[in-house]
């Protein structure tokens, strides 16, 4: 497994940003069907704490699928809604930052500059980028429109779930700086390519099987598929005994 790399050692490669905003959310029934849900967010000045589980105040509705350790904060970048508002005018009232249920809505970082496993010092917190988030039914029931998830995947505008390392405190304007990277090849965009396009190679299955930082689910799921290949080649006879 290869070392973290301290992006401080390379000054070329630093990585900062900036909380452009905070939000947190109680559970509240959401869309025509009244689904229960913490989607819709607040914005909130001053400290909040963030902890293992998330932001102090924050909750989800179903656990099986949101938050936990994997998820506990959700990142999106702030520069997102400029092209959000202009391809869907019709929603821009919601369009503004905390429109996708992001707890932190950032200035500086993308899915482009992220990468899977990121440990990143957010206010005072130290957080590890998981994985992108993967849009649900609860996206069209916030904007009434069934075309929201697809949209997302399509555009690679996702955002990213961040697990928390060490506690702390963040706050709107609170500095983002990535401090280490153990996987510089696989940023948010590309990973989130590969599960649309179904294009994962064995060789990334052997990789992200073990990716340092990656979330559980998503390394399991490489295990099963490189199982599920083993398995055929031995059922076919190409491995030899």
């Amino acid at each position: 497994m290869p070392m973290p790399v301290p992006l401080s050692e390379r000054s070329a490669g630093v990585l900062t940003g900036t909380v452009q905003s905070v939000q947190i959310g109680c559970v509240k029934p959401l869309g025509a069907e009244a689904v229960p849900s913490g989607f819709v967010k607040r914005p909130v000045e001053g400290d909040v704490a963030v902890r293992q589980r998330g932001l102090a105040g924050d909750e989800q509705a179903d656990l099986k699928v949101h938050g936990g350790r994997d998820k506990a904060v959700y990142s999106y970048p702030g520069e997102h809604y400029v092209a959000w508002r202009a391809e869907l005018p019709q929603h821009s009232a919601t369009l503004v930052p905390g429109g996708f249920g992001e707890n932190l809505t950032t200035i500086g970082l993308d899915e482009r500059n992220v990468c899977i496993g990121d440990i990143v010092r957010t206010g005072s917190s130290l957080l590890q980028v998981t994985e992108f988030r993967q849009p649900c039914f609860k996206l069209s029931l916030r904007f009434g429109d069934n075309r929201l998830p697809k949209a997302m995947l399509k555009s690679g505008r996702c955002g990213w779930y961040a697990r928390v390392l060490e506690e702390g405190l963040v706050r709107r304007g609170a500095p983002v700086s990535v401090e280490q990277r153990p996987n510089p090849t696989w940023t948010i965009s590309r990973f989130l390519e590969m599960f649309v396009s179904r294009s994962a190679s064995i060789d990334d299955l052997i990789e992200l099987a073990e990716l340092p930082g990656l979330a559980r689910h998503w390394r399991q799921t490489a295990q099963e598929h490189l199982r599920e290949i083993i398995h055929g080649y031995e059922a076919s006879g190409a491995v030899e005994e």
